[in-house]
């Protein structure tokens, strides 16, 4: 078994803590240099890069860590950047109770539809002014954090969600069509983390939701650009390689763990999703 870190506070030093902001040289010259273990939060990470080289592997997906990128990760992914030379840029971390003590409710943060608890989590690419607005917002924050400012997590909330709005707005997807889906895809996503280790047929999900289930298809794919059965196949996919990553337990174990009779239709169905067996999977990570 692969040992992984687990990171349950913003701050090792002072587990009240709910929010914290670094510079990303800040991280690099206190490592070193050196390359951190994947690794996964209890929390929400936000990452913004000045300047970068190397890759960020999120999910076992890996993406071009490069300049100008805006990364959104959920509690529980795990990621690794791994750089190629020093970055530039911010790393923020904040807890659900931050969002609840800024009247920032959970919703909110799922209407946005920026940090994804599974499937592919891609960076954002703002336009070079949209770039500015954040850095600045951003700059300002690092300050508020280090100064004795009275009243400055709330000020620091107050720019925070001035800044997911602004992430928001940077999204090519169109705002009505968004207003009219987020409710159903925020309801079905809700119940793919609940129940994807028992339910997985897209009609169950779409009984559940009062909906047919061509209809619930319909509704997510205008949003996300997948199907619903892409969704829930994305789930389970990544509970599986997050078991076969960090636990010893056995193949014909994690089938069953993920609803899976046997242990065949456990393997036959990872290796039509990732293109190899869970062993082979497991021999090259």
């Amino acid at each position: 078994m692969k040992a992984v870190k687990t990171y349950a506070s913003v701050n090792k030093n002072d587990h009240k803590s709910y929010f914290g902001i670094s510079k990303m040289e800040e991280i690099y010259e206190k490592r070193n240099g050196k390359v951190d273990d994947p690794h996964r939060h209890d929390f929400f990470t936000f990452i913004f890069t000045i300047k970068a080289k190397g890759k960020h592997n999120i999910d076992f997906t890996s993406y071009p860590l490069e300049s100008h990128q805006i990364y959104f990760i959920s509690p529980g992914q795990v990621h690794q950047i791994i750089e190629e030379e020093k970055s530039e840029g911010f790393a923020l971390v904040f807890t659900s109770d931050f969002l609840m003590l800024n009247n920032i409710s959970v919703s909110f943060i799922q209407d946005l539809n920026l940090f994804n608890d599974f499937s592919e989590t891609p960076p954002l690419y703002p336009t070079e002014e949209r770039f500015q607005q954040i850095q600045s917002y951003l700059e300002d924050i690092y300050s508020i954090f280090h100064s004795d400012l009275q009243f400055k997590e709330e000020a620091i909330g107050s720019l925070l969600k001035l800044i997911l709005i602004l992430c928001y707005n940077t999204c090519d997807l169109p705002s009505e069509e968004i207003q009219n889906t987020n409710h159903v895809v925020r309801e079905f996503k809700a119940l793919i983390n609940t129940h994807y280790e028992e339910w997985h047929h897209t009609s169950t999900y779409a009984e559940v939701l009062h909906i047919s289930p061509d209809h619930l298809n319909k509704v997510v794919k205008s949003q996300s650009g997948k199907s619903a059965k892409e969704h829930i196949q994305s789930r389970i996919i990544i509970a599986a390689k997050r078991l076969l990553y960090f636990s010893n337990l056995s193949n014909k174990e994690i089938g069953h763990q993920l609803g899976f009779s046997e242990p065949a239709n456990f393997s036959a169905f990872f290796k039509k999703c990732v293109g190899v067996s869970p062993s082979q999977f497991k021999k090259n990570i």
